[in-house]
């Protein structure tokens, strides 16, 4: 009897777990069925929405986003894909639509790694403008250059007081330009051209410089070169400082030293900033002479002070010549030197005229003519 009840329950057990099983199989076999119909729903619209962007290309215009899935990743739920979609559904858009924004200029460096430190300089070989073009195709009309690669520092406008030296500025310019662009500057180059045979007035022109500049662009670092003065070394870099910079300390005529401490002769620089403190250049001073010690004065007198290049590095070759006529020593030149604090607020850019007649941009250089007046006549002594 025992036996027989062992049995019947047995029997009932088995029946239990067969109908569990079969019921565990249906469950499985409706969630496989659904699951599969929905894959196959995607999967449609995977194919009608890249048949829609292959035959209508304007599609992308229309409004209609299509997104793609990849379903054949392991370890990736139905759930995953939707939720992917969802998030990027916000932010997708028609490839047309898409146009990728320049990447911003990193700063150009101090030192840049382009620099070659000393040079070879010599005049002894023919120059011309047409080599000169030729060297520097990178230099735009009105000698204008900015580096492609790096946002500068600085914005240079090198002006250069000019008469009569056409031979000199092929040499200069043969040079300068590639020296420039070496250093990473965004510079313009300004030949302030005196017409007229009248006393030559290199303060004065510079002056003028300065405003024409001003006109071409927003600069912010002016420098003050001489047409017949070349840098032997492309480290003495051509930007401004935080105090007025003499570049041309070691000239080869005196013997690569400085002649005196307040020399402020050759090559120059100062900033927007600086200029218009010592009210920019004296405008008195006509031939040769002086204005360069006036300049010292105003900048000291300014609560400011020359700043200055390793001799090593600050060295110039001058182009031999001969003293240009209407040019000749000025003999009022020390006694003006002598009164630089009761003139400089009178005599400078704030007084500056002059007369415009003719701008002309070459492709190396900018050529501005000037007339700038007579001097005032000489007291007589005796």
């Amino acid at each position: 009897m025992t036996r027989l009840m062992l049995g019947r329950t047995l029997e009932r057990i088995c029946k239990g777990v067969l109908l569990l099983c079969l019921l565990h199989f249906l469950i499985m076999m409706i969630l496989y069925f659904d699951v599969y119909s929905q894959r196959f729903d995607l999967f449609s619209r995977f194919n009608n929405g890249r048949n829609g962007s292959r035959n209508n290309v304007s599609g992308a215009g229309s409004g209609h986003h299509y997104y793609y899935y990849n379903l054949s990743r392991s370890n990736t739920t139905l759930a995953n894909y939707l939720a992917t979609g969802e998030q990027l559904a916000p932010t997708m858009q028609p490839e047309s639509n898409q146009t990728p924004s320049p990447k911003p200029l990193p700063p150009c460096p101090e030192n840049p790694p382009g620099l070659v430190g000393r040079l070879l300089i010599e005049f002894s070989s023919q120059m011309t403008m047409e080599r000169v073009q030729k060297e520097n195709p990178n230099v735009t009309e009105g000698g204008r250059y900015s580096p492609p690669d790096c946002r500068p520092r600085w914005k240079v406008a090198i002006i250069i007081p000019f008469r009569h030296r056409e031979n000199h500025l092929k040499y200069w310019l043969h040079y300068l330009h590639p020296i420039l662009r070496r250093q990473k500057i965004d510079y313009g180059i300004y030949i302030i051209n005196q017409l007229g045979e009248d006393t030559f007035n290199r303060a004065k022109l510079l002056n003028i410089g300065y405003m024409e500049a001003q006109k071409d662009g927003e600069y912010d670092c002016f420098i003050f070169s001489d047409v017949d003065l070349i840098p032997m070394d492309d480290r003495n870099l051509y930007h401004c400082y935080d105090q007025p910079r003499h570049f041309a300390i070691a000239m080869d005529k005196f013997g690569f030293r400085l002649p005196y401490a307040g020399y402020f002769g050759g090559v120059s620089g100062l900033s927007k900033k600086q200029f218009l403190k010592i009210n920019g250049f004296p405008n008195e001073y006509w031939g040769w002479g002086g204005e360069d010690d006036d300049i010292y004065n105003r900048i000291t007198l300014n609560g400011m002070k020359v700043s200055r290049p390793d001799v090593r590095i600050g060295r110039y070759r001058m182009i031999k010549h001969e003293r240009d006529k209407h040019n000749e020593p000025n003999p009022q030149r020390f006694n003006k030197i002598q009164n630089t604090k009761h003139t400089m607020k009178k005599d400078g850019i704030s007084s500056l005229t002059y007369k415009l007649l003719q701008i002309k941009r070459f492709p190396l250089y900018t050529n501005i003519s000037v007339e700038i007046g007579k001097p005032p006549p000489r007291p007589i002594t005796g």
